[in-house]
């Protein structure tokens, strides 16, 4: 996944919100239709039985600087699926103990060719849907400001057969919205991981739009749209 996202205020994104027991749009979050790696979006989380939406840095390390924080230099806007379980990996510990939600109505992709891009493309769900992404997140507090920053990454997995045309790395964890996914996902005294292994593998539990794009900065559409259907669940 190549850093960006449409965090739209798009009536389905509302909706999810509503879904997850927020207010529709909740201040002080603001829509971004290109959200890139380290900007600040939306995420949800949960402490005790309460949820909260909270602006979060996205990309999980942080640098404390005197007054604040900044990104690290290690790249951390994703957190790979195979180092999850890694001790010492960043996302060992949030993954058992401060998983997040990160509402979206889509996210771009670009595919590269000798470190060279060929194609931009952006993904959305369908009209009336919205995308939960699978994320972690951390809390930093700063000893001399007393500022308590969030940071978060979406967790990326292998690529999908369906996707490798447009991107052969990775795709991002699209949660399930039916069943118990989120539930657990969300829920921080649910530590058993195991029981995440079955969405650590390439899969669309809904179906996307994805299209092609001239650059992401102004995302105008520049070939036709393709619907790329659902896996079975």
């Amino acid at each position: 996944m190549c850093g960006r996202l449409n965090v739209t205020d798009d009536p389905a994104v509302q909706d999810l919100f509503t879904s997850l027991g927020l207010p529709l749009w909740p201040e002080p979050i603001l829509p971004q239709r290109f959200a890139r790696a380290a900007s600040e979006i939306p995420i949800v989380l949960q402490k005790g039985v309460q949820r909260f939406c909270e602006p979060a840095t996205w990309w999980l390390l942080l640098e404390r600087t005197d007054s604040s924080f900044k990104p690290s230099k290690y790249t951390s806007f994703n957190t790979r699926y195979d180092k999850l379980n890694v001790p010492r990996a960043a996302g060992y510990k949030p993954f058992r103990d401060s998983r997040c939600i990160i509402p979206a109505k889509g996210f771009g992709e670009t595919e590269f060719r000798n470190k060279k891009p060929i194609h931009y493309y952006d993904m959305e769900a369908l009209d009336g849907e919205a995308l939960a992404f699978g994320g972690l997140y951390r809390e930093w507090f700063h000893p001399v400001t007393g500022e308590i920053k969030l940071s978060c990454s979406v967790i990326t997995l292998p690529p999908h057969k369906k996707l490798e045309h447009i991107h052969s790395k990775a795709m991002p964890l699209i949660l399930p919205q039916y069943g118990n996914a989120i539930e657990r996902w969300l829920d921080p005294t649910f530590n058993n991981v195991r029981e995440f292994e079955y969405l650590l593998h390439p899969h669309l539990p809904q179906s996307l739009k994805a299209y092609p794009i001239d650059k992401p900065s102004t995302y105008n559409q520049v070939g036709d749209v393709e619907i790329i259907t659902a896996d079975v669940a």
